[in-house]
C-alpha cells in the first residue's frame, strides 16, 4: 500500500506500514481488557495513583518484540518497559495505553501511541482507538484517520481567535505549580468553552477539526511524540509552553492555527518552568 503521508521521505513508507503492524498486534491485547473485569495495579503505591493493567504490560510487550525482531538498530521507548538504544538515528516511542484511566473506566477516550522519532523528534505518529475503528496516521506529508468507510484526511479548523476557541485538558490536576495553575486559568478564562477527559483523544480531535486548543503539562515523551506529526500534519502548532520542541513532554500546548498558538503562549509565558 502507497502512503501518501511519506512521499517526501522514501524511508519512510515502510516504517509507517510497520507501525500500523504494531497497532494491530497492540489491539489484540487491549481490546481482549476493555470493559472485562480488570486486575489494576498501582505505580506509585501511597504516593498517588498511576494505574497499569496487564493490557498495557502485554501490549507493549508484543509492540518491543516485533521491533527488536525486525529493526534490531533502532532504539525502544516505552512507558511500561524502559529504553534501550536511544542514541540511534531512530527509536520507536511508544505508549500501549493513554488513558489507563478512561480505559479502566469502559471510556473509549484512550488510544494507543506509536512513534518514530529520528534523532530524538518525531517524524511518524500513529494513534489507534481500536474500539470506536479510528487510526490516526501522521508524517511529514499530512495527517488522516483510516476508518471501515476509508481515509479522511485531516485538517484543524480556521479558529484564529481565544474567544472563538473549544480547549480541552486531560485534567486540572497536571498543572502542579501555582505558576502553571494561574497560566492555564487565564487561558481558561478566555476561551469559549473548556472541557476537561480525553486524554491522546484530545489531540485527535483536535487534528480532525473538532476543538482548537489542548494545554497540559506533566507529560513524558511517550505521552506526545506520536501526536506530533498527527497535529502538525493537519495543520495545527504544537510546542511546549515557551514555544520550542514537544518532544520531551513536560508543558505541552497544541493549537489549530498559528494565530491561537500565539495567543495562548502570550497567556501561559509566566507558568514556563
Amino acid at each position: 500500500m502507497t502512503n501518501p503521508l511519506c512521499n517526501s521521505d522514501s524511508r519512510l513508507p515502510p516504517l509507517m506500514a510497520f507501525a500500523r503492524e504494531l497497532a494491530d498486534l497492540a489491539a489484540v491485547e487491549t481490546m481482549a481488557g476493555f470493559r472485562q473485569p480488570l486486575s489494576v495495579a498501582n505505580k506509585q503505591g501511597d504516593a498517588g495513583f498511576d494505574p497499569v493493567t496487564l493490557a498495557d504490560q502485554q501490549a507493549e510487550a508484543v509492540m518491543r518484540e516485533k521491533i527488536t525482531a525486525t529493526w534490531p538498530e533502532h532504539g525502544f521507548l516505552g512507558e511500561e518497559s524502559g529504553s534501550s538504544l536511544r542514541d540511534g538515528e531512530f527509536c520507536w516511542v511508544i505508549d500501549p495505553i493513554d488513558g489507563t484511566r478512561a480505559f479502566i473506566s469502559g471510556l473509549p477516550l484512550w488510544g494507543t501511541l506509536i512513534a518514530l522519532a529520528e534523532r530524538g523528534e518525531p517524524v511518524l505518529g500513529l494513534a489507534d482507538q481500536p474500539y470506536l475503528g479510528e487510526r490516526y496516521l501522521g508524517g511529514p506529508d499530512g495527517s488522516v484517520c483510516v476508518q471501515s468507510d476509508g481515509e479522511l484526511p485531516l485538517h484543524t479548523r480556521a479558529c484564529e481567535s481565544l474567544a472563538d476557541a473549544i480547549m480541552m485538558t486531560t485534567d486540572p490536576s497536571m498543572f502542579g505549580t501555582a505558576a502553571e495553575q494561574k497560566a492555564f486559568a487565564r487561558v481558561q478564562s478566555a476561551v469559549r468553552m473548556a472541557r476537561f477527559g480525553g486524554d491522546c483523544y484530545a489531540y485527535m480531535m483536535l487534528a480532525r477539526g473538532h476543538i482548537d486548543l489542548v494545554i497540559e503539562a506533566d507529560l513524558e515523551p511517550y505521552d506526545i511524540q506520536a501526536l506530533i506529526p498527527i497535529v502538525r500534519g493537519a495543520g495545527g502548532v504544537i510546542s511546549n509552553w515557551g514555544g520550542g520542541s514537544a518532544a520531551n513532554g513536560g508543558q505541552v500546548i497544541a493549537a489549530g492555527s498559528a494565530a491561537l498558538h500565539e495567543q495562548a503562549l502570550e497567556l501561559l509565558a509566566s507558568g514556563v518552568d
